[in-house]
């Protein structure tokens, strides 16, 4: 049970690094920026079991002579936010056209401890979400524990990709390698409830550790493991801006796998490909955007750990289907399977336009509708065949798999074209899939 008790917004926190030519600091009103800026993001925030999140992020952009301008030259994005009793966010990532010349460098170091991370099980509607099992109301005789669908994930990994042009600047080619290791365990009770007085977790089974029981999770994937994770594929791009297009394609597919012969535990080979396409309904501020995608099991068997990952050639964080990155309203990853289908619409408006403390602000409004399937699924009522196993009661429901949806309405803050502080309300159609979802963070969804 998630609680914000304060929840500290700032709208731009922004200045130029390196010096400005005279020309740009008398002329307030040009358009072009030069040098570095930076935008930043605290978060302060109070979570029941977790509690108290501190700290916060910063972009910086370099911008060079302007000539690129609303194009950045290098972009540094730097996060560190932890919780009192240990979860957290250090990441540190870097994208550039600029370092290495004729190739684009996009990179991404991250330690990501989490003591409760989402674990719903699989495929989607055929896994049941029981909202009685984690509400600790005194009257609730059904609550085992709000922990119930969670389980300790801490994550390190190191990633980078390198695009390149094959024809003109439209057709890139995509290389990429992923060092990635996951430590996996049931709830630290203990640590959770250190310094309670009440309010206390009981310390029962969680889902995770009935699956582990079950066998469903087997004892070579059940602490985690290594994923060397090597990529490519192609990237067909005409967008006219990258924060936010007004027009153009951005299409990618590419192949990605974890080779044996790297150290991977368990060899996969999978596939994603993901369009996204952007239309002009009034020139500037008002523009329509879908995205569609779909990724899925080539060959080999996926560690239970790595099914939640979403991979893109962009370092943004996607977890499963669900949250703030594919799912809007609907519980992070809520949609885990050995493949899914997704996608999502918007039409976003621009209707604000102004000039503060000597940069571009617009402000933007969305309206939004998210969705998304299990298509290729975990096999897990074969399990339970094969052992002899009775079915437990109120877990599963094999075959109910459907498409789940929500909607909901944005709200973006934008600083010089690239700094766009973003704020997402979502809803869930199906109460199998929770109830809203709030979301503050950066960039729009894509």
């Amino acid at each position: 049970m998630r609680k914000n008790l304060l929840l500290i917004l700032l709208t731009a926190l922004s200045m130029s690094v390196l010096s400005v030519s005279a020309q740009d600091e008398e002329n307030s009103d040009s358009k072009v920026k030069k040098g570095w800026n930076f935008g930043a993001l605290p978060a302060i925030t109070y979570n029941t079991d977790l509690g108290f999140q501190y700290g916060g992020l910063v972009n910086f952009f370099n911008y060079g002579d302007g000539s690129e301008y609303p194009d950045y030259l290098h972009n540094i994005y730097l996060e560190v936010s932890r919780f009192t009793k240990g979860s957290g966010i250090y990441r540190l990532s870097y994208d550039s056209e600029y370092l290495i010349p004729g190739m684009r460098v996009t990179s991404d170091l991250a330690y990501l401890p989490d003591m409760a991370f989402n674990f719903f099980g699989f495929n989607g509607y055929e896994a049941v979400y029981n909202q009685s099992w984690i509400d600790d109301d005194p009257l609730n005789s059904a609550y085992k524990t709000r922990m119930f669908y969670k389980m300790q994930n801490n994550t390190f990994r190191f990633k980078t990709d390198l695009q390149f042009p094959l024809s003109g600047k439209k057709l890139l080619g995509l290389v990429g390698f992923n060092l990635q290791q996951y430590t996996i365990s049931t709830v630290d009770i203990d640590r959770l409830n250190k310094g309670k007085s009440s309010n206390l977790l009981p310390d029962t089974l969680t889902l995770y550790d009935q699956y582990v029981n079950w066998g469903i999770i087997g004892n070579d994937e059940k602490n985690g493991g290594f994923i060397p994770l090597l990529k490519a594929g192609l990237v067909y791009d005409t967008r006219d801006n990258e924060p936010n297009p007004m027009h153009g394609i951005w299409t990618e597919a590419f192949i990605f796998g974890a080779p044996k012969f790297l150290g991977a535990e368990s060899g996969f080979l999978k596939f994603n490909i993901t369009h996204r396409q952007y239309f002009t309904l009034i020139k500037r501020d008002l523009s329509f955007a879908y995205r569609i995608s779909y990724q899925g099991t080539l060959a080999g068997k996926v560690p239970f750990y790595y099914q939640s990952q979403i991979e893109t050639s962009k370092m943004k964080d996607q977890i499963g289907l669900g949250g703030s990155k594919t799912l809007r309203g609907i519980q992070r990853a809520r949609v885990i399977g050995d493949g899914f289908v997704y996608g999502n619409v918007e039409l976003r408006w621009k209707p604000v336009h102004f000039d503060w403390i000597n940069q571009k602000f617009y402000i933007g409004l969305n309206a939004f509708s998210d969705f998304g399937q299990v298509v290729q699924k975990v096999d897990v009522e074969k399990n339970f065949m094969t052992w002899s196993m009775p079915l437990p009661q109120g877990y599963f429901d094999f075959g109910a798999e459907s498409l789940h949806v929500s909607y909901g309405l944005g709200l973006r803050i934008a600083m010089n074209e690239n700094f766009v502080i973003a704020v997402d309300f979502g809803k869930a159609v199906n109460k199998q899939d929770g109830n809203t979802g709030l979301y503050i963070g950066l960039d729009y969804l894509f």
